[in-house]
């Protein structure tokens, strides 16, 4: 995914989205070491208070990062190519690498997930132990697809033909301008408040408290069972997108969240502690029960999400305003890696389930031999290929090829 240039901050959004992505892989890293009742095919024997820890933090706000910075480079690309240049640069970018990759991965997380039971149990699962597992596995959901990891791109689907719809009818009921003109003032009124964690927070916070069943150790429930995107994420991840959207149309309003970082910062990790002083450290799968307790959690874990995403955007631009080749190299790969990170990462939680290490050190073992294969798989098979052209928006060029074009235009 490519940072448009012309504006140092827009180096800073797309570190920050790339590093998103890469804190997925270490989230999903994490799942096998977790305290309590298995909740990942690869169940270790060694589990972790820090990992669980890192796990609760890194779900917080990930994936809210990811897509508030999706809405603003999305309605960059509108405006500079049009609507129609811009479906198809998402129908090639984001719904190809659904069609075609989630086949493929969903084998491939089949297969990790067997060896890992293999691994654990030390055999294949039989047919009285895979009725068991089905037994006690919850109820499906309401058309129930397994769409893995690559569920945000499905979202991101759902999010782009939204947006452009309310957008297509903004624009033929508000000939005049007054409402997008009403619309920039309470953004800008938004952005520029500290209290803008707090503002966002609302509606994700309603969802919590009104929108059924929800387990409130794991705030936003991940879409990845579902057709219909379930209603905290739904409203959660549309109002990110959409924030980033509108933010744009006054892109310098982001600023505001570089200068008050460590405000944000302080406030994210406060709500935070609180709310694992309200739950515990350890995963709590139980439903959340209407009363005082409920409600506070509520709203600090909603507050705490948006200031984690504040924190984060504006620590982004102050300190990685400035083009960065390594920083560009890591953003180009991070869509790569996060597609293809999965089975891999299983396949290794399964290949150590059996050393008598403390799970830290195995996740360290996971990720140190993770990310050099799939960095050394963009740079071999991504990169330089068609597949770094529909994943990145363009092909970069050899080394050889570009001093080549380099000396080129010198000598003119």
């Amino acid at each position: 995914m490519v940072a448009a240039h012309g504006s140092d901050r827009l180096h800073g959004l797309d570190a920050v989205r790339g590093y998103a992505l890469l804190l997925g892989i270490v989230y999903h890293a994490t799942m096998a070491y977790l305290p309590g009742q298995g909740l990942w095919p690869v169940s270790d024997p060694h589990r972790s208070l820090f990992l669980s820890g890192l796990f609760f933090v890194s779900h917080m706000f990930r994936m809210s990062t990811f897509f508030l910075i999706a809405g603003f480079f999305g309605h960059m690309g509108v405006e500079k190519r049009g609507v129609r240049a811009f479906v198809k640069d998402r129908a090639k970018r984001i719904a190809l690498p659904l069609v075609v990759g989630w086949p493929i991965l969903l084998g491939g997380i089949i297969a990790s997930s067997l060896f890992g039971y293999v691994m654990t149990v030390g055999h294949l699962p039989t047919t009285q132990e895979h009725a068991a597992l089905a037994a006690h596995a919850p109820p499906a959901p309401p058309l129930a697809f397994p769409l893995t990891h690559l569920w945000f791109l499905y979202l991101l689907l759902w999010l782009y033909a939204a947006t452009l719809g309310l957008r297509a009818l903004v624009l033929r009921l508000d000939a005049g301008g007054g409402f997008r003109a009403r619309a920039d003032a309470v953004v800008a009124a938004v952005a520029d408040s500290p209290l803008a964690p707090v503002i966002l927070a609302i509606p994700v916070m309603a969802a919590f408290l009104f929108g059924g069943p929800w387990r409130m150790w794991f705030g936003v429930t991940t879409p990845d069972s579902s057709l219909i995107p379930n209603l905290h994420a739904a409203v959660q991840y549309f109002t990110a997108f959409g924030f980033g959207w509108l933010l744009h149309r006054q892109p310098a309003l982001i600023g505001a969240w570089s200068r008050r970082w460590p405000l944000n910062l302080a406030l994210a990790a406060g709500l935070t502690a609180a709310c694992l002083g309200l739950t515990g450290v350890a995963p709590f799968i139980g439903l959340a029960q209407p009363g005082v307790k409920t409600t506070a959690y509520a709203a600090a874990y909603a507050v705490a999400m948006w200031a984690w995403t504040a924190a984060a955007i504006g620590m982004a631009l102050k300190f990685m305003g400035a083009e960065s080749p390594v920083r560009r190299y890591i953003a180009d790969s991070s869509y790569w890696l996060y597609l293809i990170h999965l089975p891999l990462v299983m396949a290794l939680q399964a290949t150590v389930v059996r050393l008598d290490l403390p799970a830290e050190v195995k996740i360290v073992i996971v990720l140190g031999a993770a990310f050099p294969l799939m960095f050394a798989s963009y740079q071999l098979m991504v990169r330089h290929s068609v597949l770094g052209a529909i994943l990145n928006g363009r092909r970069a060029p050899r080394l050889a090829k570009a001093r080549g074009q380099m000396a080129r235009t010198e000598a003119r």
